[in-house]
């Protein structure tokens, strides 16, 4: 079991600093260029990868890492049903995202309720996150859930509902894969006094503030097609 655990935490770590990296890269290049697709093709597999495997860890080192299997199957849902919808044209009711939505539902729920039993606790601490932790993720995958209902709500998806859909769920999968590398345990990667300097929180923000910028560009351009030039 330990090697196993050692092996997956090696496979976890490395995946997802391939996408981190792979995730810079798309925002760094011209949107729908040969390179954008390619580096996002990767991004996709690494991030699911990791998303998975941080899952599996998280049921594994259930007494202290317990959250961490609901930000794996947030970031499998996110980086998978973006994927889909920006190659969909027609099928988005079909059973893949049928599926996701129901998983983004049961993760949803499963997030507010230990958020609840945390409150009930002394600390409000649960396997070793507090009550709000539980309840932002909640939050995040709250919002995956209200958009994969109205994109099943319509029967037709127009191309810049696509790509604003596609935008907004890769990048809050980059952001829970920077936020892993740079906030969270990769953090002890760095020395104290990066970390105490905050300056490892601006890659969170910056991505934040790109997927804004492009969802605003994206939703309101005058053009069918919005030429999405790298940033």
């Amino acid at each position: 079991m330990i090697v196993f655990v050692t092996f997956t935490t090696f496979a976890h770590i490395t995946s997802g600093a391939i996408a981190v990296v792979m995730g810079a890269v798309t925002f760094a290049v011209r949107k729908g260029a040969r390179n954008h697709i390619n580096a996002g093709r990767i991004f996709t597999v690494a991030m699911a990868l990791s998303s998975f495997l941080g899952a599996m860890l998280g049921l594994i080192k259930f007494d202290s890492f317990f959250i961490t299997f609901h930000a794996g199957v947030l970031g499998v849902t996110l980086v998978l049903s973006g994927w889909f919808l920006a190659k969909a044209r027609t099928g988005h009711r079909g059973a893949l995202f049928m599926t996701i939505s129901f998983v983004n539902f049961a993760n949803t729920l499963g997030l507010v309720t230990a958020g609840f039993c945390a409150q009930t606790l002394p600390d409000q601490i649960l396997r070793g996150f507090a009550a709000a932790d539980y309840f932002f993720l909640a939050g995040m995958a709250g919002v995956a859930l209200f958009n994969d209902i109205l994109v099943l709500l319509h029967k037709t998806l127009s191309y810049k509902h696509r790509i604003a859909q596609h935008v907004w769920r890769m990048c809050i999968g980059f952001f829970i894969a920077a936020g892993s590398a740079f906030t969270g345990p990769g953090a002890d990667a760095f020395p104290e006094v990066i970390r105490d300097s905050g300056i490892l929180s601006l890659p969170e923000l910056i991505i934040i503030v790109l997927m804004l910028f492009w969802l605003v560009r994206i939703l309101f351009t005058k053009s069918r097609r919005p030429q999405m030039a790298g940033v």
